[in-house]
């Protein structure tokens, strides 16, 4: 693994195969395997921050990639240099031209990783993040507005780190691949403000009682 950028100084620091292509892309092809052959669109309304529906999974709903998020917390806890507890993951499979509007994100992303696990063209597509930190929740926007930004170029296995609550971020180029698919995972600093919002605000996983005869 390689870290490009300062964490500490900027808020943000690309981890170049934070997992390999390999582990990546095996992934993938599990997750594809535990799942139908067409990846439905969510249902409901759209969310905000997209423009049309994506096949989303909680990672809640998906234990391999709990397994991820509390697996990785050790290594983005180097990168960062604090002490971390996760809160919640999920996956997101986006389609050709899909775009993800200018947002910041909610109190459980005080620390966040997203993880490009595949792309069908090999085509990378940026993601974009603001270079100030904001003080307070902006609303949603299609771009900027002016305020310079970093175009990250993730590579399959390369993640942004970067501080989900204080830099907004975006997809605003449309996506040029057929399909891509990322996984991103959140954590707090139980020591922080947003420490409440542990385990998806649960406070700890859930327990589990063992019976043996």
């Amino acid at each position: 693994m390689q870290i490009e950028g300062d964490y500490n100084r900027d808020g943000y620091a690309i981890a170049r195969e934070l997992v390999t292509p390999a582990i990546a892309r095996a992934f993938m092809a599990v997750l594809k395997e535990d799942l139908p052959a067409t990846l439905p669109p969510s249902q409901g309304e759209v969310l905000p921050v997209l423009k049309r529906h994506t096949t989303e999974i909680y990672g809640g709903d998906y234990p391999p990639m709990l397994g991820l998020l509390w697996g990785l917390t050790g290594t983005v806890e180097r990168i960062i240099g604090v002490t971390l507890v996760p809160t919640y993951s999920y996956f997101r499979f986006y389609r050709e031209g899909d775009v993800l509007r200018v947002h910041s994100d909610r109190p459980a992303c005080e620390h966040s990783v997203s993880l490009t696990l595949d792309y069908s063209d090999d085509v990378l597509w940026p993601l974009e993040i603001e270079q100030r930190a904001i003080q307070q929740p902006l609303p949603i926007t299609d771009d900027f507005g002016g305020q310079p930004y970093t175009s990250a170029m993730l590579r399959v296995g390369d993640a942004l780190v970067y501080r989900g609550t204080e830099h907004r971020h975006a997809r605003i180029t449309p996506n040029p691949n057929g399909w891509s698919a990322h996984i991103f995972m959140h954590w707090v600093d139980p020591s922080g403000p947003h420490a409440d919002q542990a385990f998806d605000g649960a406070g700890t996983p859930r327990s589990v009682n063992f019976t043996f005869a």
